[in-house]
Formats: C-alpha cells, structure tokens, sequence
C-alpha cells in the first residue's frame, strides 16, 4: 500500500481555526470534506518549508509555523497517510483559494460541526485539550 507524507496547518486567527473543504476527488471518501489546509512533503524539504510552501501555493497567504503540534496515521482503503500538523500563525496576505471549493474560519465550539476527512478527525481530539494549545503559547 502506498504511505504519503504530508503536512497540515492550524492556522488560527482571532480565536479562530481556518478550516478548507475539498472539491471532488479522486477517492469518493475523501471527496467534500472539511480539513486543515496543507500537502505532500517533497524530497529534500523540511516539514516546516513544505507547510509554508504548501499554504502559500493553496491559499495564497503567508503562515509562520510555529511548532508541531501532532502527528497522526491513517489509512484510507488505497493509502497509508503520515500527517505532521502545525500550530501556525497567520501572517498576511487575502485569501485565494486554488485547490479548495469553500473555506470557514471556526470557533473551537463550532470545530465540529463540519464534516471532517478522517485523517483529520485525531486532530480534533487533540485539539479539545486545550492545554495542549496553552503549551504552544496560544489561548482560545
């Protein structure tokens, strides 16, 4: 089965998480769903450099990583994901979206109200222990 790499942001804003949604894709499952913004990690780049690529090639804004804050593994039916998520913090330019069909910026209370691709679905666990947030320096 294939393994892929890759990076995802948590960009939060004024107390508030910047969310994506795909379009149609490849893979029916994944098709529609809401998820950090990131991407694959390419050869000889750091994940740190990849977050920051990928952010500004999706959304067109630039992002300062601040720290991992976790890395979770999935396996869909026809991949294996390895996904390392930042903590970010947005820095500035208008967001464009290329790869996504919507975007919202939600509360942590509304964090669940969308419908999350499962790879990210850990992400949110880790995320209700918001001491864990508190230990990256940030407060919602």
């Amino acid at each position: 089965m294939k393994s892929i790499e890759v990076v995802a942001a948590i960009i939060i804003k004024d107390g508030k998480f910047l969310v994506v949604q795909r379009g149609k894709a490849k893979f029916d499952y994944v098709s529609y769903k809401w998820e950090f913004p990131g991407g694959k990690v390419e050869t000889d780049e750091t994940l740190k450099q990849a977050i920051s690529r990928e952010i500004l090639e999706e959304l067109h804004i630039h992002i300062k990583p601040i720290d991992l804050f976790v890395t979770v593994e999935h396996t869909y039916p026809d991949f294996h994901l390895v996904m390392h998520c930042f903590i970010c913090a947005y820095e500035y330019g208008d967001i464009e979206l290329t790869e996504h069909i919507r975007l919202a910026w939600l509360n942590y209370s509304e964090l669940h109200s969308v419908d999350w691709a499962e790879a990210d679905k850990p992400v949110l666990q880790y995320l209700s222990k918001k001491g864990d947030l508190c230990m990256h320096g940030l407060e919602l």
